[in-house]
Protein backbone atom coordinates (compact mmCIF):
# COMPACT_ATOMS: atom_id res chain seq x y z
CA UNK A 1 0.00 0.00 0.00
CA UNK A 2 1.41 3.47 -0.71
CA UNK A 3 1.58 5.96 2.32
CA UNK A 4 0.15 9.34 1.98
CA UNK A 5 3.64 10.74 2.44
CA UNK A 6 4.95 8.57 -0.42
CA UNK A 7 2.13 9.92 -2.86
CA UNK A 8 3.21 13.71 -1.92
CA UNK A 9 6.79 13.23 -2.86
CA UNK A 10 6.17 11.92 -5.87
CA UNK A 11 3.91 14.81 -6.90
CA UNK A 12 5.92 17.47 -5.19
CA UNK A 13 8.88 15.58 -7.58
CA UNK A 14 6.95 15.39 -10.73
CA UNK A 15 6.25 19.07 -10.25
CA UNK A 16 9.75 20.00 -9.41
CA UNK A 17 10.69 17.85 -12.72
CA UNK A 18 7.46 19.41 -14.81
CA UNK A 19 8.88 23.45 -13.90
CA UNK A 20 12.39 22.68 -15.16
CA UNK A 21 11.24 21.03 -18.11
CA UNK A 22 9.27 24.31 -18.23
CA UNK A 23 11.82 26.97 -17.58
CA UNK A 24 14.49 24.84 -20.08
CA UNK A 25 11.50 25.33 -22.76
CA UNK A 26 11.22 29.56 -22.19
CA UNK A 27 15.02 29.40 -22.50
CA UNK A 28 15.10 27.56 -25.43
CA UNK A 29 12.53 29.69 -26.81
CA UNK A 30 13.60 32.90 -26.03
CA UNK A 31 17.51 31.98 -27.58
CA UNK A 32 15.36 31.38 -31.10
CA UNK A 33 13.62 34.83 -30.80
CA UNK A 34 16.89 36.41 -30.62
CA UNK A 35 18.32 34.32 -33.79
CA UNK A 36 15.10 35.05 -35.32
CA UNK A 37 15.64 38.66 -34.45
CA UNK A 38 19.47 38.27 -35.92
CA UNK A 39 18.40 36.78 -38.99
CA UNK A 40 15.93 39.52 -40.12
CA UNK A 41 18.99 42.16 -39.26
CA UNK A 42 21.18 39.75 -41.14
CA UNK A 43 20.30 41.00 -45.04
CA UNK A 44 20.29 44.52 -44.11
CA UNK A 45 23.35 44.68 -42.98
CA UNK A 46 24.82 43.18 -46.41
CA UNK A 47 23.17 45.24 -48.32
CA UNK A 48 24.49 47.77 -46.98
CA UNK A 49 27.54 46.91 -47.83
CA UNK A 50 26.37 45.24 -51.20
CA UNK A 51 28.89 46.53 -54.20
CA UNK A 52 31.76 47.82 -51.85
CA UNK A 53 35.12 46.48 -53.15
CA UNK A 54 37.88 46.72 -51.35
CA UNK A 55 40.75 47.42 -53.10
CA UNK A 56 43.28 48.81 -50.10
CA UNK A 57 43.23 46.78 -46.77
CA UNK A 58 46.69 48.31 -45.54
CA UNK A 59 48.26 45.13 -45.99
CA UNK A 60 49.75 45.22 -49.71
CA UNK A 61 50.39 47.46 -52.49
CA UNK A 62 50.37 44.85 -55.16
CA UNK A 63 48.74 46.44 -58.34
CA UNK A 64 49.33 49.94 -57.69
CA UNK A 65 51.25 52.36 -59.99
CA UNK A 66 53.85 54.52 -58.59
CA UNK A 67 54.10 58.27 -59.79
CA UNK A 68 56.78 60.59 -58.30
CA UNK A 69 59.48 59.67 -55.50
CA UNK A 70 57.46 59.65 -52.74
CA UNK A 71 58.73 57.36 -50.46
CA UNK A 72 55.50 54.84 -49.47
CA UNK A 73 55.73 52.03 -47.44
CA UNK A 74 53.66 49.63 -45.61
CA UNK A 75 53.89 50.31 -41.86
CA UNK A 76 51.22 49.56 -38.87
CA UNK A 77 48.09 48.35 -41.29
CA UNK A 78 48.43 51.66 -43.46
CA UNK A 79 50.62 52.67 -46.29
CA UNK A 80 52.57 55.92 -45.73
CA UNK A 81 54.79 58.17 -46.69
CA UNK A 82 57.32 61.26 -45.21
CA UNK A 83 59.00 62.78 -47.89
CA UNK A 84 59.10 62.87 -51.85
CA UNK A 85 56.51 63.66 -53.67
CA UNK A 86 54.24 61.45 -55.30
CA UNK A 87 51.48 59.36 -56.06
CA UNK A 88 49.81 56.08 -56.09
CA UNK A 89 47.78 54.95 -58.70
CA UNK A 90 44.57 52.58 -59.44
CA UNK A 91 45.56 50.44 -61.72
CA UNK A 92 41.91 50.60 -62.97
CA UNK A 93 39.67 53.36 -64.59
CA UNK A 94 36.46 54.59 -62.75
CA UNK A 95 33.21 56.82 -64.16
CA UNK A 96 30.91 56.95 -62.11
CA UNK A 97 30.98 55.84 -58.18
CA UNK A 98 31.58 56.50 -54.69
CA UNK A 99 34.68 55.79 -52.82
CA UNK A 100 35.63 55.79 -48.87
CA UNK A 101 38.88 56.34 -47.98
CA UNK A 102 40.32 56.50 -44.45
CA UNK A 103 43.57 59.15 -44.48
CA UNK A 104 45.72 60.10 -41.49
CA UNK A 105 48.07 63.32 -42.00
CA UNK A 106 49.66 65.66 -39.31
CA UNK A 107 49.34 69.19 -39.25
CA UNK A 108 51.20 70.25 -42.24
CA UNK A 109 50.71 67.86 -44.43
CA UNK A 110 49.48 68.26 -48.14
CA UNK A 111 47.08 65.54 -49.64
CA UNK A 112 44.44 64.53 -51.51
CA UNK A 113 42.63 61.61 -53.62
CA UNK A 114 42.49 62.50 -57.59
CA UNK A 115 39.90 61.00 -59.23
CA UNK A 116 39.03 60.46 -62.74
CA UNK A 117 42.39 61.64 -63.93
CA UNK A 118 42.64 62.10 -67.86
CA UNK A 119 46.53 60.69 -67.37
CA UNK A 120 48.07 58.15 -65.09
CA UNK A 121 51.61 59.35 -65.49
CA UNK A 122 50.41 63.09 -64.95
CA UNK A 123 48.51 63.55 -61.82
CA UNK A 124 47.46 67.10 -60.90
CA UNK A 125 44.28 69.28 -60.37
CA UNK A 126 44.42 70.47 -64.50
CA UNK A 127 43.98 66.76 -65.47
CA UNK A 128 41.65 65.25 -62.73
CA UNK A 129 39.04 66.40 -59.61
CA UNK A 130 41.33 66.68 -56.98
CA UNK A 131 39.95 66.18 -53.21
CA UNK A 132 42.34 68.08 -50.94
CA UNK A 133 43.19 66.84 -47.04
CA UNK A 134 45.37 70.58 -46.66
CA UNK A 135 44.73 71.81 -43.61
CA UNK A 136 47.14 75.03 -43.87
CA UNK A 137 46.33 75.54 -47.94
CA UNK A 138 47.62 79.01 -48.83
CA UNK A 139 44.49 79.63 -50.72
CA UNK A 140 42.08 78.55 -47.81
CA UNK A 141 38.58 77.91 -50.13
CA UNK A 142 40.01 74.63 -51.13
CA UNK A 143 41.43 73.57 -48.07
CA UNK A 144 40.76 70.01 -46.89
CA UNK A 145 37.16 68.41 -47.96
CA UNK A 146 37.40 70.86 -51.26
CA UNK A 147 37.32 69.84 -54.91
CA UNK A 148 40.31 72.81 -56.27
CA UNK A 149 39.24 74.88 -59.19
CA UNK A 150 35.80 73.67 -59.14
CA UNK A 151 34.14 73.30 -55.54
CA UNK A 152 35.14 75.50 -52.46
CA UNK A 153 34.70 74.18 -48.86
CA UNK A 154 30.97 74.07 -47.16
CA UNK A 155 31.98 73.79 -44.12
CA UNK A 156 35.50 73.69 -42.13
CA UNK A 157 36.92 70.44 -41.29
CA UNK A 158 40.55 69.45 -39.36
CA UNK A 159 41.91 66.85 -40.75
CA UNK A 160 45.52 66.68 -39.00
CA UNK A 161 46.53 64.10 -36.13
CA UNK A 162 43.71 61.96 -36.74
CA UNK A 163 41.64 59.66 -38.81
CA UNK A 164 39.50 60.82 -41.21
CA UNK A 165 37.34 58.87 -43.99
CA UNK A 166 36.57 60.69 -46.79
CA UNK A 167 33.31 59.78 -49.05
CA UNK A 168 33.94 60.99 -52.69
CA UNK A 169 30.62 60.56 -55.26
CA UNK A 170 30.83 61.06 -58.77
CA UNK A 171 28.33 60.42 -60.68
CA UNK A 172 27.82 62.17 -64.41
CA UNK A 173 28.67 66.10 -63.52
CA UNK A 174 27.49 66.20 -60.07
CA UNK A 175 30.41 65.50 -57.42
CA UNK A 176 29.91 65.56 -53.86
CA UNK A 177 32.69 65.11 -51.08
CA UNK A 178 31.70 64.47 -47.14
CA UNK A 179 34.66 64.71 -44.51
CA UNK A 180 34.21 62.58 -41.28
CA UNK A 181 30.22 62.87 -42.09
CA UNK A 182 30.18 66.76 -42.92
CA UNK A 183 29.41 67.56 -46.50
CA UNK A 184 32.26 70.29 -47.62
CA UNK A 185 32.14 70.12 -51.32
CA UNK A 186 29.45 69.26 -53.94
CA UNK A 187 29.26 70.66 -57.55
CA UNK A 188 27.79 70.25 -61.13
CA UNK A 189 31.03 69.67 -63.75
CA UNK A 190 31.13 69.14 -67.08
CA UNK A 191 35.02 68.19 -66.85
CA UNK A 192 36.71 64.99 -66.44
CA UNK A 193 34.44 62.21 -67.48
CA UNK A 194 36.72 58.83 -66.13
CA UNK A 195 39.97 57.54 -65.46
CA UNK A 196 42.01 56.07 -62.38
CA UNK A 197 42.17 57.62 -59.30
CA UNK A 198 45.36 58.89 -57.10
CA UNK A 199 46.65 59.02 -53.53
CA UNK A 200 48.27 61.68 -53.14
CA UNK A 201 52.21 62.22 -50.58
CA UNK A 202 52.61 66.39 -51.19
CA UNK A 203 54.53 67.13 -47.99
CA UNK A 204 54.59 66.29 -43.89
CA UNK A 205 53.21 62.66 -42.70
CA UNK A 206 50.58 61.24 -44.63
CA UNK A 207 48.87 57.63 -44.36
CA UNK A 208 46.48 55.74 -45.80
CA UNK A 209 44.50 53.00 -44.46
CA UNK A 210 41.98 51.96 -46.16
CA UNK A 211 39.94 52.61 -49.66
CA UNK A 212 36.77 51.12 -51.07
CA UNK A 213 34.89 51.61 -53.95
CA UNK A 214 31.62 50.89 -55.53
CA UNK A 215 30.06 51.65 -59.32
CA UNK A 216 27.47 53.56 -59.84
Amino acid sequence: MIQKGQTMKATQKHGGVMMKRCSILVIVLGLLVVSFGALQHAPVASAQEAGWVTLFDGSKLEGWNRVGNANWRLADGAVQADSGSGFLVSPASYGDFQMRVEVWVDADANSGVFIRCADPQKIGAATCYEVNVYDKRPGPEYRTGGIVDVAKVMAKVDAGGKWNTLEITAQGPKLQVTTNGIKTAEAEHRGHVRGPFALQYGSGVVKFRKVQIRPL
